[in-house]
């Protein structure tokens, strides 16, 4: 069975607002790195269209720095579903839009033959933690207090705790960790 990957930017407080905070060329790499391992990512219309067309014209821009271009690459090779009930087609030549049952098409998507599925974004994602099919989370904790700004599970109403195990850590030279956990 595939594993759906929720992978994030977050501040100290929380805040999971891309306006408040700034993504360096290691943070990129590292994205880069977990979008290679994938080859399905699912999001919401919001994140999707802040997504797209901005990486699919960075990957075609020549004046795009290396790190830019090679995670620009990765994104855009990659399948993606975007799940929506008001966008009318999709921007890139790899999305499908889903208009139907979330749980049902992740469940049906997990038990496909393939690679890791990753989710972006906070409201999809926030969707899947309550349905329990998230299977792994990576959260870059960026070091800065954002004061304001979009929280990460602002609004999940869980049925019950969430244990979840660390796997993996990562320090960055900017003081940015990368924290791996998967479900227990």
């Amino acid at each position: 069975m595939r594993k759906l990957i929720y992978a994030i930017n977050i501040t100290v407080d929380g805040c999971v607002d891309h306006t408040k905070q700034s993504v360096d060329e290691e943070k990129l790499e590292y994205f880069t790195h977990l979008t290679r391992e994938a080859d399905l990512q699912v999001f919401g219309r919001k994140t999707y269209q802040l997504m797209v067309p901005y990486w699919p014209d960075a990957a075609k821009d020549p004046s795009s720095t290396k790190a830019d271009k090679e995670f620009a690459d990765a994104f855009d090779s990659l399948a993606k579903v975007v799940f929506s009930r008001s966008l009318d087609r999709a921007e890139d030549k790899n999305t499908r839009i889903v208009r139907g049952n979330l749980r049902d098409e992740i469940l049906k998507l997990k038990q496909e033959q393939g690679g890791n599925i990753l989710a972006g974004g906070v409201d999809i994602p926030s969707q899947l933690i309550e349905l329990g099919l998230v299977d792994e989370y990576r959260f870059v904790v960026v070091p800065g207090i954002a004061g304001a700004g979009r929280r990460l599970m602002e609004g999940v109403s869980l049925p019950e705790k969430l244990p979840l195990k660390l796997v993996e850590t990562k320090v960055f030279k900017s003081g940015s960790v990368a924290l791996r956990y998967v479900k227990q």
